[in-house]
């Protein structure tokens, strides 16, 4: 097996870190673009496109049997046209063929691989082939060489298979129902997500098991929408779980992507952005609910992480880090116990090994993933002549130890692109945390991304999609506009500065400008403005983020209460007829969607304050109370440009003059913060 590192290919001038992993292999590949299919057109040539990311470990393994071999390179290159494209930077073409090949096999994932006619059509989709034929699976050189005869000889049965996949997906445009969703839809997605609990291990089904924090902001808000403790208890569990299992880093801190086992112990090592943010959020929240010190810790911890190992200089984060280094998965993160005691030292070293489940024989192929899971941290601190506190004191002493051992190791591959989706999550993370926790901090990192981005990521007028080394490229999508509103609306809940609220009710109108379908309602992924392709996807179910159109219907009923902009919810209402037929098939697979109905059809409450900030405002930020909007100014000509129903809202001599609005219909003003509170909680 070798290549020839002397000469790149065409993915050489490419900013995609995945793209330039796949610059020096032999393959003579293209990236996505009119080039690619003009040649494919006049060579009559099939075309096979690879669909990756560049911490995928499966991706690695099939670019160094197959990409990397000259053989197969030299049958790609004079049999197909092979194009290479990186999934986080073009989420739309991945959700356009990920669609194909799960009609085509019930099964995705990356690496995605495509064969095509030059007019885009899939007539074969898998995911990773091994060089040979194993593990039940055709090999990749067979695959290739069956295809190609078949493309040439046999053209009738291709246009049959690319006929029925055109069929197919038109099949799968959305149309609007007669019917509206109705918040029992909640009640259905709850008990849905209760029968697939685990009760155990917390978390939902088998392994592998993912952390997917949308549940978990969904559980949150019923319980409080509900008081049905069960949700709650669910939310908790699964939270304590997951930080006390190996998908959490105890050294360095952080979640990694998911768990392969049900216990959460063994982690597929690679950290992604996304991940960390929104189970910031879950943290949070879960602290602001219950105000146990643990949720709060592990958010901090979560911070702590991301300020030190995916923050770049430039104030944006990094998208992802990769599970291998060294070419083995996970070996940065494991340990010897040897390792530990030379570390550590006898005695410190058997306190964190008796507690972290550190051992000889180990806990994952003969070595050690620290985790907590069958420790009490009370019982050990007994055990040990010692008070919880100083237990945790000596503990996180060997921690720092071990986390300053682990930096001399090769760190592994880190995908420094940009993506403003991501970015946005961390911002309404931190901006919620900050809000919570009181910690300006949190809050000034969230607004430097802020700022970052409006540098750098909008356009004329247009948000961008990704940044790397000064490149901005790809028009946003849906998720860019839908997570930024979010952003934007919880920096405004954390700063009261109006330059937020404006921001998110300008991107507002952006979002439905562009993604609008003004036929059958509900946002499609991409722009009117960008490349069209084979399918137009319109997506209400989560995968392992949030749908795009499932954060449009929780910031259209967020951007309504705070602005008084009712045409954000009779667009939302209209989403209640376009997706009845997909969410009341599982309404727990569009989770995040079903959580607008719980702010839609309850009652909510818009809160002003005018006259700044003071002892309440910080109360009312600190509470968990989803379904109360709060606006504070101490220049309500300002704050009325921004939402208009304010207008009329004046201050009460000089005192802070609070009104509590029902539906945009208001009770007496007041400068009695515990009668406002009263009709509050009322």
């Amino acid at each position: 097996m070798t290549s020839n590192i002397n000469e790149p290919n065409r993915l050489i001038d490419e900013k995609s870190p995945y793209l330039q992993q796949h610059a020096y292999n032999p393959v003579d590949w293209y990236p996505w673009g009119d080039g690619a299919f003009e040649k494919a057109q006049q060579e009559d040539k099939p075309i096979f496109l690879s669909i990756g990311y560049s911490t995928c470990h499966w991706c690695h393994v099939f670019a160094h049997e197959s990409f990397e071999d000259e053989d197969i390179a030299s049958y790609l290159n004079d049999h197909y046209i092979a194009i290479k494209v990186d999934r986080e930077e073009r989420p739309d073409i991945d959700s356009v063929y990920m669609k194909v090949c799960q009609m085509m096999t019930g099964h995705g994932g990356w690496p995605l691989s495509i064969f095509m006619t030059p007019e885009k059509v899939p007539f074969y989709a898998g995911t990773y082939f091994p060089r040979e034929s194993k593990y039940g699976m055709p090999g990749f050189m067979e695959v290739i060489t069956q295809l190609y005869q078949k493309y040439k000889e046999d053209p009738e049965q291709i246009a049959q298979v690319t006929k029925s996949v055109t069929d197919a997906l038109e099949k799968t445009v959305t149309a609007k129902s007669e019917n509206r969703l109705t918040k029992e839809m909640a009640d259905e997605a709850f008990q849905q997500l209760g029968k697939r609990y685990d009760i155990t291990n917390g978390g939902f089904g088998d392994a592998p098991k993912f952390p997917t924090p949308q549940n978990l902001l969904f559980l949150l808000r019923y319980y409080h929408f509900t008081g049905e403790t069960a949700a709650l208890e669910m939310a908790e569990s699964t939270l304590k779980k997951m930080a006390n299992g190996g998908i959490y880093d105890h050294v360095g801190f952080g979640f990694a992507r998911y768990s392969t086992d049900e216990e959460w112990l063994v982690p597929h090592f690679e950290k992604m952005l996304y991940d960390n943010a929104l189970l910031l959020m879950a943290y949070t929240e879960c602290y602001q609910i219950t105000k146990k010190s643990f949720y709060k810790t592990i958010s901090e911890q979560i911070i702590e992480f991301v300020m030190r190992e995916m923050r770049s200089s430039e104030g944006g984060f990094y998208s992802a880090i990769d599970a291998d280094s060294e070419g083995v998965e996970g070996k940065y993160y494991i340990w010897n116990y040897d390792e530990i005691m030379n570390v550590l030292g006898d005695e410190r070293g058997d306190l964190y090994a008796s507690v972290y489940d550190i051992s000889p024989e180990g806990n994952f192929e003969g070595k050690n993933i620290p985790n907590l899971l069958t420790t009490n941290l009370d019982q050990a601190a007994s055990d040990n002549h010692m008070t919880l506190t100083e237990l945790k004191q000596e503990l996180d002493a060997s921690r720092k130890q071990l986390l300053a051992a682990r930096e001399e190791r090769i760190y592994p591959h880190v995908d420094d692109k940009i993506l403003t989706s991501w970015n946005a999550m961390m911002m309404a993370a931190l901006a919620k945390a900050g809000k919570v926790f009181n910690e300006p901090d949190y809050t000034d990192a969230a607004k430097t991304t802020a700022t970052f981005i409006e540098e750098n990521l909008m356009q004329d007028s247009r948000v961008m999609a990704r940044y790397r080394d000064g490149n901005v490229k790809h028009n946003g999508y849906l998720d860019d506009y839908a997570f930024l509103i979010w952003a934007y609306a919880e920096l405004y809940e954390a700063t009261f500065s109006l330059h937020y609220l404006t921001m998110a009710r300008s991107l507002t109108n952006d979002m439905i400008d562009l993604f609008w379908d003004t036929d059958q309602g509900g946002f499609f992924f991409n722009g009117h403005d960008s490349e069209e392709l084979l399918s137009r996807e319109k997506d209400v179910y989560d995968g392992a983020l949030p749908s795009g159109n499932g954060v449009a219907a929780v910031m259209l009923a967020k951007m309504g209460y705070l602005t008084g902009e009712t045409a954000y919810l009779d667009k939302l209402d209209d989403m209640y007829y376009t997706f009845y037929d997909a969410i009341k098939r599982v309404p727990e697979a569009g989770i995040h969607f079903v959580q607008s109905l719980l702010l839609m059809e309850n009652p909510t409450k818009e809160v002003v304050v005018i006259g700044g900030e003071d002892p309440f405002t910080t109360e009312l930020q600190q509470a968990f109370l989803p379904d109360v909007t709060l606006l504070a100014s101490d220049q309500p000509e300002a704050l009325a440009e921004a939402a208009p129903f304010t207008a009329d809202y004046k201050q009460i001599d000089t005192d802070t003059t609070i009104y509590v609005c029902e539906n945009f219909a208001c009770h007496q003003p007041t400068t009695d913060t515990e009668k406002a509170w009263q009709l509050i909680r009322r």
